[in-house]
C-alpha cells in the first residue's frame, strides 16, 4: 500500500537556499525580497505593480477597505466558495448576498447575479474555483448593463470606475489564462493565495494586483496597501534604518499584515519552477482524466480553447450506474475507503451557508439548491506536483476500485 498525501508542499534545493540566503543577509522581515517577489507577481499577472501581504484574507481585505466599502454596502459572493471570500466582507460591516450555483456547475449563477445588482452593491467577488477562471467577460457584460444602479460613495476608485467593481478571488488561480492572456488581466482586482497548500507557496501569504484605473496613480495606490498593512506608519522597518531617518508618522490606527523576507524568499524559489510545476499539475490532470472517463463520474475541463487552469484542484462527482448523483453518505464512505487505501481524499467545499457562522447571519443553504446539489457527492483527488508516475497510477486503480465496489453495494 502506498501512502498519497492530498497536497504537501514541493520544496527543493532552490526554495531552501533563497531562505538560507535571507537568514544570512540580516534582514527577515519585509524588505528586498518582498519587492522582488512582489515584481514576478505583477510580470506574471500582466499587470504594472503587485502588493504581497500574508494571505489573501489580508489582500482582499485591504483592497475592500481602500475601495471604501463599510456599513450599508453590499457584496456579492458564490454561495460556493471558502469562508475567506466572504468573511471579508463581514469584518468592514458591509453586508454579503450570497449566489447559488449554475444547475450542474459549481460557477455562480450569472443570472441571478444580475438580478442581486442594485443601488448598494459595490463589489462582485468571482472566484476562480480549482484553478479555473470565471467567465469574466459575461461579469463585465453584467456589470455595464447595471451601470445606471451604480452609486459610488466618497472614494476615488468607486467614482473613477463609476460601476459595481469587479475583486476576484484567484486564491486557486495564480498562473492561468483565459483567452490567451493572464486571468488577472479581466477583473479590476484579483486576491492571490500563497498557502502551503497552494500551487506557489510561500508558507503564508498572497498577493493582490490590479488592473491600471484612470485617474488613480498606481504609485499612490500601491503606498496606501502599505499603509494599511503596516500599522498606517508612514515609512516602512527598511526604509527607517537609512542613517537619520528614524522619524515617521501613524497616519491612522490600521492593521498588521506584511509579508516578511523569509516568506517571500520561498516564493521565489518557486517562481524559478512555476512553469514546470504548472506543466506537472496539467499532466496529472491529464492521466486523470482518462483513467476515468469510463467511470459514472463527472470532471471539470481544466485546459481548453478559451481558458488553461493553472490546475489546483481535481474534482469529480460521482453518481450511480443510472446517472443519478449519490447520497452524502455515499460520498463519505468513498473517502473512508480511499484512506484504507492510503490515498487522502478532501471536499472542496462545504457551501457556506451550510455553515454556523453564516447560518447566524440568517443564510439558509435551501435558498441555494444548486450549491447543495453540487456539494453532496464531490471528492477532491490529490493533485501536486510532488505525485510520481507511480503514485498518478496508484490513485486512479484506488478510485476505479472504490467507486466500482460501491456502486455495486459490496461495501455500503
Amino acid at each position: 500500500m502506498r501512502n498519497i498525501a492530498f497536497s504537501p508542499p514541493d520544496i527543493t534545493k532552490s526554495e531552501i537556499n533563497e531562505v538560507v540566503d535571507t537568514l544570512k543577509s540580516g534582514w527577515i522581515t519585509t524588505g528586498p525580497k518582498t519587492k522582488e517577489l512582489e515584481s514576478h507577481v505583477a510580470n506574471w499577472s500582466g499587470t504594472t505593480k503587485a502588493v504581497c501581504l500574508n494571505s489573501n484574507t489580508a489582500c482582499a481585505e485591504m483592497t475592500l477597505k481602500i475601495l471604501g466599502v463599510g456599513p450599508g454596502d453590499e457584496v456579492i459572493v458564490p454561495a460556493y466558495t471558502y469562508t475567506a471570500t466572504a468573511s471579508v466582507v463581514d469584518h468592514l460591516g458591509a453586508n454579503i448576498v450570497f449566489i447559488d450555483c449554475e444547475p450542474g456547475k459549481f460557477t455562480m449563477d450569472y443570472d441571478k447575479l444580475e438580478s442581486a445588482i442594485t443601488t448598494k452593491t459595490k463589489v462582485i467577488i468571482p472566484v476562480d474555483l480549482f484553478g479555473i477562471p470565471a467567465d469574466y467577460e459575461r461579469i463585465m457584460n453584467i456589470v455595464e448593463r447595471k451601470k445606471e444602479l451604480f452609486c459610488p460613495s466618497d472614494n476615488k476608485i468607486q467614482q473613477s470606475l463609476n460601476r459595481v467593481i469587479i475583486m476576484a478571488d484567484g486564491a486557486h488561480s495564480f498562473g492561468a489564462t483565459y483567452k490567451g492572456i493572464p486571468g488577472a488581466k479581466y477583473p479590476d482586482f484579483i486576491n492571490y493565495s500563497f498557502h502551503a497548500v497552494k500551487n506557489l507557496t510561500t508558507a503564508e501569504g498572497g498577493a493582490v494586483t490590479w488592473k491600471d484605473i484612470r485617474g488613480i496613480d498606481n504609485e499612490k495606490l500601491y503606498h496606501m496597501y502599505m499603509l494599511l498593512s503596516l500599522h498606517g506608519q508612514s515609512k516602512d522597518a527598511l526604509a527607517k534604518t537609512n542613517p537619520g531617518s528614524w522619524e515617521y508618522d501613524i497616519v491612522a490606527p490600521w492593521f498588521k499584515c506584511n509579508m516578511t523576507d523569509v516568506h517571500a524568499a520561498i516564493g521565489l524559489g518557486q517562481m524559478r519552477r512555476y512553469q514546470g510545476i504548472l506543466k506537472s499539475r496539467k499532466e496529472t490532470v491529464d492521466k486523470y482524466n482518462e483513467a476515468f472517463k469510463d467511470l459514472p463520474v463527472e470532471v471539470l475541463e481544466h485546459y481548453t480553447d478559451t481558458y488553461q487552469s493553472s490546475g489546483h484542484l481535481y474534482v469529480m462527482r460521482l453518481f450511480d450506474n443510472n446517472g443519478v448523483a449519490v447520497s452524502s453518505e455515499i460520498r463519505n464512505k468513498f473517502i473512508e475507503e480511499m484512506a484504507e487505501y492510503g490515498v487522502a481524499t478532501n471536499v472542496h467545499y462545504k457551501p457556506l451557508p451550510m455553515h454556523t457562522a453564516y447560518e447566524k447571519l440568517g443564510f439558509d443553504i435551501n435558498d441555494y439548491p444548486n450549491a447543495y446539489q453540487q456539494f453532496k457527492n464531490e471528492i477532491t483527488l490529490p493533485l501536486h506536483s510532488c505525485l510520481l508516475k507511480e503514485d498518478i497510477e496508484y490513485v486512479t486503480k484506488c478510485v476505479k476500485k472504490v467507486a466500482v465496489d460501491l456502486l455495486e453495494g459490496v461495501r455500503i
